[in-house]
């Protein structure tokens, strides 16, 4: 009647106390492919206690202080720590209040992928990043799951920035390994928008006079030298209409009598010939009025042979 089969294996969870460490106690050389990211050194002891199990991959678990209530999550990234001892990431142990050799309760998890993220940078000197998503999306690479209310630490460019975990979905701690998640940005803490400077509107009150000092002002003319006609013709000859131009208009100040719906027209006055007033003008430039010279004279007789 009885199979080998017959009790279904039923999975226990993975619930063990350890002493925890910062990744600088780690014996050996430094390694700071731990400081950064968001994974744990474990004993092999785990690592048997754990294949005896069935447990969910990837291996992702709880972490507890029980002395001070705070929980947060973690992925494993080798088992060679001492028995009896695990070590963290520095920013870890910050978010769960602990001291070097504190205890720590470490509980197997299963965790819903990650379908969304928010963050909030600590430091405005994050809106220096110029693609912070790309550079939040490597560091992350190193991660293996996201808690709501931890403050995670990346290092980007020999710099540290600290970034607040608003917000994830579809669950308050959420698996992000293999995962498609949109992220967004919160302004950071202590950030102020630069307030916007509206132009300065003159009141009734105010003074909207300009003195005829500012207006006497040299102002650049644009092709205003002296020029000739290759033709020989008479070229226009200058009036006063520039200058009555200058006086009635100048360029760059508002017409303070306007009134809306009237359109105005500044055009300059006709040219008068001076020469037709009698005044004195002076001679005429003529192209080509000079005297020819022949390169061979008459009269002159060549060389006898």
């Amino acid at each position: 009647m009885f199979g080998f089969n017959m009790f279904e294996n039923v999975g226990r969870p993975f619930k063990t106390q350890y002493r925890c460490y910062s990744v600088s106690m780690l014996p050996g050389n430094e390694r700071q492919d731990v400081e950064k990211g968001g994974k744990i050194i474990m004993p092999p002891s785990a690592l048997d206690q754990l294949s005896r199990l069935n447990i969910v991959y990837p291996m992702l678990f709880k972490l507890t202080n029980k002395k001070t209530d705070r929980m947060t999550h973690s992925g494993v990234l080798e088992f060679v720590a001492d028995e009896g001892k695990i070590y963290l990431p520095y920013w870890l142990m910050r978010n769960l209040l602990l001291e070097e050799g504190g205890l720590v309760q470490v509980e197997s998890a299963s965790l819903p992928v990650a379908t969304y993220s928010k963050f909030q940078p600590q430091a405005s000197d994050f809106l220096d990043i110029t693609n912070p998503k790309a550079v939040l999306e490597n560091a992350l690479r190193s991660f293996a799951c996201l808690t709501t209310g931890d403050i995670v630490a990346i290092k980007y460019n020999k710099k540290d920035y600290e970034l607040l975990v608003m917000e994830t979905k579809p669950g308050k701690a959420v698996s992000i390994i293999e995962c498609d998640m949109s992220v967004e940005f919160d302004a950071p803490v202590g950030y102020k928008e630069p307030e916007r400077q509206l132009p300065h509107q003159p009141l009734e009150s105010e003074d909207m006079s300009i003195d005829s000092a500012d207006l006497a002002v040299d102002r650049f003319v644009a092709f205003q030298g002296s020029g000739h006609r290759l033709d020989g013709k008479k070229k226009r000859t200058e009036t006063k209409s520039s200058n009555i131009l200058q006086s009635t208009y100048t360029r760059g100040i508002p017409n303070y009598e306007y009134k809306k719906g009237k359109i105005t027209f500044i055009r300059a006055p006709k040219p008068v010939d001076k020469t037709q007033e009698g005044e004195n003008s002076e001679p005429q430039f003529e192209a080509f009025s000079g005297a020819g010279q022949p390169l061979r004279r008459k009269g002159h007789k060549g060389l006898q042979k």
